[in-house]
Order: C-alpha cells, then structure tokens, then sequence
C-alpha cells in the first residue's frame, strides 16, 4: 500500500489545490484591500443593495422574523462549531481518525482566528439604519457567519467525498451545504447587519481556508487512509 510521506514529490491534486488556494488568497486579499482603502464603485454598490434589501426586509416582517432564526440559531457560527465538534469526536470514537480528527479541529480554529484578525484590522463598520429589523456586534468585514459556514460545510464535504459515500448521501449533503453557505450569506445582507462585499469575503476567505486544509491533509497524512473507506467496517 503506497504511504505518502513529507518526502515525496508532490502529486498533482496536491499542485491543484495549492494552485486554488493561491488564486483564492489573491482574490481575498484583492477585496480585503478594496474595502480598506473604501474604493468608490464597491462602496456604492454594497449601499445600493443593502438599501433595496432593507426596504424589502421592512416590508415583509414574516419572512425577516425567518431569516433572524436561521442565522441565530440554524446557521449561527457557534451551531456550526459544535457540528463540527461532533464530527471530530464521530472520527476519534468511530473510526480512530485521530490525525483526522485534530486536522478538522485545527482547521476551524484557524478559520476563526483569522476571521477575527482580519475584522480587527479592517475595523468596517457595519450598516446604520433608522429603523433596524436585527443587529449584530464587533466590525463587519470579513462576514463571520458567511466564513464560518463555508469553512465547516466545505471541510465536511471533503471528508464525505473521501469517505466515500453513497450518491443519495452525497447528492443531500451537497444540497444542505450549499443552501447553508449561500442561505446565511443572504439573510445576513437581508437582516442588514452585512454589506454584500462583507458576505463575499466570507465565503472567499473560508473557500481559501478550506483549500489550504485540503491541501494540508493531503500533504501530511501520516498514512494514505487515516479514514478507513466503508468496505474496511465490515472487512
């Protein structure tokens, strides 16, 4: 059974992922800088939108009061935290995926880490209303929730991919994952606690974050299955 070591060359999926975290830093960083130095046309945009998105929020107090659920308790971050908290203990318990298991754990920390760095140096202030339907604390840029989602769902995905599922599994977790990840990027636009550009970042920014896991993992696995496929539960 082939082993990878931090000695072999590197295969050409590890050159792929490197290459898409590198282009997705380069985006990043490109609308981290944009918003710094406040350029003119993404400014006006994310006002225009966050305007028209306010006024239809106003106007439709049901489903306002819907998107303040999920973004405060289905998609909140720290719901996302304790799914993956429950994956990390499924791993060590079920499959003895240690390695695996402190990866996923490292990689959100890290996630949320330089999601705060990052707000802290931008220091982008939030939308100002006069007539709020939500609100929300510490600086804008880049989207927690938005980040946060991306980071945890597009890890797990990964994990399931290489596990091995079946399709119906697959086709359901795909489906879940991208309504959450586009799903708390817009109810944070519509509860106007985000400028669109904040939600971006997020989603680029964990992108990013879930490629250089990805990579990390592929790279520096111990052995070449730390995650058993299914045949080797009933072998």
């Amino acid at each position: 059974m082939h082993t990878s070591s931090v000695d072999s060359p590197p295969r050409p999926e590890h050159r792929t992922t490197a290459g898409l975290a590198g282009a997705l830093a380069l985006c990043s960083t490109l609308l981290l800088v944009l918003v710094a130095a406040r350029w003119s046309p993404l400014i006006g945009m994310d006002g225009d939108i966050s305007d028209t998105t306010h006024r239809w929020a106003v106007d439709e107090p049901v489903l306002t009061q819907t998107c303040r659920i999920l973004t405060d308790w289905v998609w909140d971050p720290w719901t996302m935290r304790l799914l993956c908290a429950a994956v990390v203990v499924w791993l060590v318990v079920r499959w003895a995926a240690r390695w695996t298991a402190v990866w996923l754990a490292l990689a959100v920390a890290l996630g949320t880490l330089l999601q705060q760095g990052i707000k802290a140096a931008v220091d982008r202030p939030r939308p100002v209303w006069p007539d709020p339907v939500d609100s929300a604390h510490y600086s804008a840029f880049p989207s927690g929730h938005a980040m946060t989602a991306t980071v945890v769902c597009g890890l797990l995905l990964w994990l399931l991919h290489r596990h091995g599922v079946g399709r119906a599994v697959w086709r359901t977790a795909v489906a879940v994952a991208v309504v959450s990840v586009v799903g708390v990027g817009l109810t944070r636009i519509w509860l106007g606690v985000h400028w669109p550009s904040d939600v971006l970042g997020g989603w680029l920014l964990g992108t990013m974050v879930v490629a250089l896991a990805v990579w990390v993992h592929r790279r520096w696995q111990p052995s070449a299955r730390d995650l058993p496929l299914p045949h080797d539960a009933v072998s």
